[in-house]
Order: structure tokens, then sequence, then C-alpha cells
């Protein structure tokens, strides 16, 4: 029954179908296309700023754009999941198919935060946006930062606001807009 509500959840909440990349998805892939980003760490799990054209992106809490069979691990993606008839999706084997999402309690991908960690340390320049930096273990990768510049781009403070060279206070969408215009 859990299942159940959990895909009925799935399919009204986290899809993001009708989502379209914003300027500040494309503001960053451009960013990436000059040279001047080597990655985007994003919690998303909306595929977003691949659409805008972002190549490194790593996804701390994985996607809903990737699927995998939880028996024989046989990968879906999102066109396979909605073609699926039932409430549950079940793979060709039988199994039920997960969305590649870090639901509660489950570990985030080691592989993925030690190349965030990787990009952070190397960073001069660091732009945190969107985020309370309240959510561990994600917030916690600002500690690798030992660059000179951390930007912070978010409506409310953060634990980590001391730290930064440059504090926005406005919804990072509005402010990378901006910067586009720029």
């Amino acid at each position: 029954r859990c299942t159940e509500e959990f895909y009925r959840f799935y399919r009204h909440k986290m899809l993001p179908l009708e989502a379209q990349p914003n300027p500040a998805h494309r503001f960053l892939a451009e960013l990436e296309q000059s040279g001047r980003l080597t990655a985007v760490v994003t919690q998303n799990i909306d595929g977003l700023h691949q659409a805008a054209g972002s190549k490194n992106v790593l996804e701390l809490h994985g996607s809903v754009l990737r699927n995998t069979c939880m028996d024989c691990g046989k990968h879906y993606d999102l066109d396979d999941m909605l073609a699926q008839k039932g409430s549950v999706p079940h793979c060709s084997c039988g199994g039920i198919i997960k969305p590649d999402v870090v639901l509660y309690e489950e570990s985030l991908d080691q592989a993925v935060i030690e190349e965030a960690i990787w990009h952070i340390r190397h960073a001069d320049c660091m732009i945190v946006g969107g985020t309370s930096l309240a959510v561990y273990p994600a917030a916690g990768l600002i500690r690798y930062f030992r660059g000179n510049h951390l930007v912070l781009i978010n409506k409310t403070a953060t634990g980590y606001d001391s730290d930064a060279t440059l504090i926005i206070r406005e919804p990072i969408g509005k402010v990378l807009s901006e910067a586009v215009e720029l």
C-alpha cells in the first residue's frame, strides 16, 4: 500500500513534465560553456540544468529522469515510466522500478559526493544559491571550499553568512536572470 502511495505522489508531485529551464539554468550553462564554471552541484532532481545545456551536473539527490529495476538493475528512462499502466511500475523481470532519487533515510551516492568535493576544493569562486544550507549532508559540502570568493544567494540568512564574500538576499532565479540581462 505504501508503495502505491509513493508512486501516486511521484507521478503527481515529483515529475517535472511541464517544467522548462529558466534564465538562471541557461546562465549557468553559458558559464560552463565559456569555461568559467566547472560543475553544477545540485539537490534538484528535475534535470533542468541538463535541459538548459549544462554538461557537468552533479545531482546529489539523483534524478527522476533515470530509473532502475530494484531486482535486476535494468535501467529505464522517464518515458518508460510514464508508459507504465499500473500504479507501481514493473520491470520485464517483474521487479519494481525505482526512480534514481534519494529517498528518506537513503544515503547519497558516494561517487557523486566525492566529485562534488573535488570541484568545491578546487574552485576559486563558489556560488551557492537557493538553499538555506540547513539540509545535511549536502549543506556540509561548503566546508570543503578553500577558494577566495564565496557568494551566497538566498532569500534568508544561512549559517555560513559569516564566511561569505558576497551575500545577496534575493531568489536565485531572479538574481541569475538579472545577470543574464547584464
